[in-house]
């Protein structure tokens, strides 16, 4: 066991778990708001990297690494689709997003869905289905923590889990979303320092980037195509369109990232928080695919090519390196899964428990029912992680697919299109996560050569916009929602005469819709 590991790794959960506790003192856990959005009180350069070091997780540094190990330049496709994703995140739905979320008075993204589209089964469903995804995509974290932490450390696979699981709910349970945002700001910076580290390692190892691509066209000359190992993906667009959405307009349905939104300082947050996106996703994002590609030159003969990154950082870097190494390599596993756990717990609390089973819950009630999921999906997920763990890339790609496919159209139309009513949005939600899922089952892009979210995006679309024209006249969208809705269009700060909606709950928001639908 490298003792010089376990220093910086002690160290690393320290510094986090402080962050947590400064949150817990701070007063950002002491009401739902608080506990759920950090009290809509984050900064454009916190909101930027929260909302990137959550999309990216673990995928970073064992996905990434293990795509461009295996195929080469063909990874970076990925990567061209995950540069410009903050920035098209945060012009798209960001400021919109920020300012109707507080009009409506939601605190969860799957809340914020029901107000804007008023149904009782939608909330059912959509949250159902969020929870059921992001617990696949929390096991893909448990998996990636304790893979790395084993390998590095020495560790047995079930302690190192264990340590990864505990830390992270801990802070988690103590700060809820303001320690989660925190505490991502400290890890994207751990990640990115990290991350370029090996890599300039890596080219000093290999003579520079020319000779490195040299080296590896002499061993594979179609490892430098766009199209793969054997050119095994030439032609097929649809496979590469995929490549591109997932990871830059793909998080627009992603309800854990979309949360981001809602807790601006203010929307006009957006603008900035958008610029500090794209600088840190210029350094950070093709990194690790790099990484991968050159690992090739490095470790030829690994076993696993998920660990790619974690052994070229073990054979080229010393001893207390390593141990940062490792810690951004936790970080990015941790930014991600804090908040799925926060994301998943709060759902079936707010979205699930008071919605339907206790309409009376006190706030205080609501903080403790979402800590006590968050521990009992944590203690789920980590002794499913313990049976033979699978690909960590196939379980973030499905996950993401099928949650960006069904929720997509709903969120970007919620805020830029007044004639998308609730037949739209719920058909657009069922077809999305049913295509994607049969697409993905079925392995039908390899018959196809089209991606599962390019399907399942494209029918979830077409059907967002055909179903809410064709049921315009039976279910108009009501007439205070389309004001709302203008009003976000607006840049201007909240006029006082829009202030009480933010108590609406959800009960009055379909009160008043029914009564509005009666005046009809």
């Amino acid at each position: 066991m490298n003792t010089t590991v376990i220093v910086f790794l002690v160290l690393y959960y320290i510094i986090v778990l402080g962050i947590g506790y400064w949150a817990l003192r701070s007063g950002g856990s002491d009401d739902l708001e608080g506990y759920l959005l950090g009290g809509r009180k984050i900064g454009p350069a916190t909101t930027a990297l929260t909302l990137q070091t959550t999309s990216m997780s673990g995928f970073m540094f064992l996905g990434a690494g293990s795509l461009g190990y295996i195929q080469g330049y063909y990874a970076l496709w990925f990567a061209a689709g995950d540069i410009g994703g903050g920035v098209l995140n945060f012009s798209i739905i960001g400021r919109r997003m920020r300012k109707i979320s507080q009009l409506f008075g939601a605190l969860t993204a799957i809340e914020y869905l029901e107000k804007r589209y008023p149904s009782t089964s939608l909330r059912i469903f959509s949250g159902l289905l969020t929870i059921s995804l992001l617990g696949f995509y929390v096991l893909a974290q448990f998996i990636a923590g304790g893979k790395g932490m084993a390998l590095v450390t020495g560790m047995p696979y079930p302690v190192a889990l264990a340590i990864a699981v505990s830390i992270i709910v801990l802070y988690t349970f103590m700060g809820g979303y303001l320690a989660v945002a925190y505490t991502d700001f400290f890890q994207s910076l751990i990640m990115l320092f990290g991350v370029m580290w090996i890599f300039i390692a890596i080219l000093i190892e290999l003579g520079g980037f020319n000779n490195a691509n040299n080296m590896v066209g002499n061993l594979d000359p179609s490892l430098l195509s766009i199209w793969g190992k054997d050119l095994g993906f030439e032609g097929q667009w649809g496979v590469v369109a995929g490549a591109l959405m997932i990871f830059s307009i793909g998080y627009l349905g992603w309800p854990h990232v979309v949360t981001r939104h809602m807790a601006m300082k203010c929307p006009s947050t957006a603008r900035e928080a958008g610029a500090w996106a794209t600088i840190w996703n210029l350094f950070f994002v093709p990194t690790p695919y790099l990484i991968g590609i050159f690992a090739i030159l490095v470790i030829p003969d690994i076993s696993d090519p998920e660990m790619a990154i974690f052994e070229v950082a073990g054979k080229l870097l010393p001893s207390a390196a390593t141990g940062l190494v490792m810690a951004a390599i936790m970080a990015a596993i941790m930014s991600t899964a804090d908040s799925l756990l926060l994301q998943t717990g709060t759902i079936a609390a707010r979205d699930l428990y008071e919605r339907f089973l206790n309409p009376s819950a006190s706030e205080k009630q609501m903080v403790i029912v979402s800590r006590a999921l968050v521990l009992i999906i944590a203690f789920i997920g980590y002794f499913v992680a313990l049976v033979e763990p699978p690909s960590v890339f196939n379980v973030v790609i499905f996950a993401t697919s099928v949650l960006g496919s069904a929720f997509l159209p709903a969120y970007v139309c919620a805020v830029w299109w007044r004639k998308a009513n609730t037949p739209g949005a719920m058909a657009s939600i069922v077809t999305g996560s049913l295509v994607a899922f049969v697409w993905e089952y079925l392995s039908l892009s390899v018959v196809t050569t089209i991606a599962p979210m390019v399907a399942g995006v494209f029918c979830s679309s077409i059907t967002m916009i055909v179903v809410s024209l064709l049921t315009q006249k039976k279910f108009p969208v009501p007439p205070e929602i389309i004001e709302l809705i203008d009003e976000a269009s607006k840049v201007r700060p909240i006029p006082k005469k829009f202030i009480h909606n933010e108590s609406i709950n959800s009960n009055e928001s379909i009160e008043i819709t029914n009564h509005l639908k009666g005046k009809k």
